[in-house]
């Protein structure tokens, strides 16, 4: 091969590798701009999601407030429903205290009286029970949880551990006790 021949082959493979190069360049930038494009949709999704995160947690948090704020409402008024079913009684006993103050029969004002205030002991009972509140049975044998014994007593109408006289009522809310039967019971 002669010089020039040499020359022009060396001029060919210089463009070769100088269009190779072009190639490679141009294949890197458009890679680089994918990568690009991608780290650009990964940053906005990455924002998105960051937003959605501060609304889903002021969400979390207005939620609690308001639950902890009804919680509190309804603990304080826990008690209105049995407030307002008390009122009628309160209403019954004011009458039977003004009907003390008419003038009349001494034995009619006593009967009267007396009539008043056991319709409202009738109605003060039966609102309790609406509200779970009965009164603990005079009539069953003496139980410990329900009951306090004051004192025990020979007697031989009743079996032993019968209740013989109550002192004090007692009063249960459900199935737990308010208050124990003050009681004597038998031997």
């Amino acid at each position: 091969m002669s010089k020039e021949e040499l020359q022009d082959e060396n001029l060919i493979k210089e463009e070769e590798i100088v269009e190779e190069q072009e190639i490679l360049d141009q294949e890197a930038e458009a890679d680089a701009e994918a990568v690009e494009n991608e780290f650009d949709l990964l940053q906005t999704e990455l924002t998105e999601l960051k937003d959605k995160y501060a609304r889903v947690h002021a969400d979390f948090d207005n939620i609690k407030k308001r639950l902890e704020r009804e919680k509190y409402t309804a603990v304080e008024y826990a008690n209105e429903k049995f407030a307002k079913d008390m009122i009628p009684v309160m209403d019954a006993l004011d009458g039977a205290m003004k009907s003390v103050e008419i003038d009349g029969d001494k034995a009619e004002l006593f009967d009267k009286l007396k009539e008043g205030i056991e319709l409202t002991h009738k109605q003060f009972l039966t609102q309790l029970e609406k509200h779970g509140v009965t009164m603990v049975a005079h009539d069953e044998p003496f139980d410990p949880n329900i009951h306090n014994a004051v004192q025990a007593v020979d007697n031989e109408k009743v079996e032993s551990g019968q209740i013989v006289q109550t002192f004090q009522t007692g009063y249960k809310y459900k199935n737990r006790p308010l208050r124990e039967a003050m009681v004597i019971v038998a031997n």
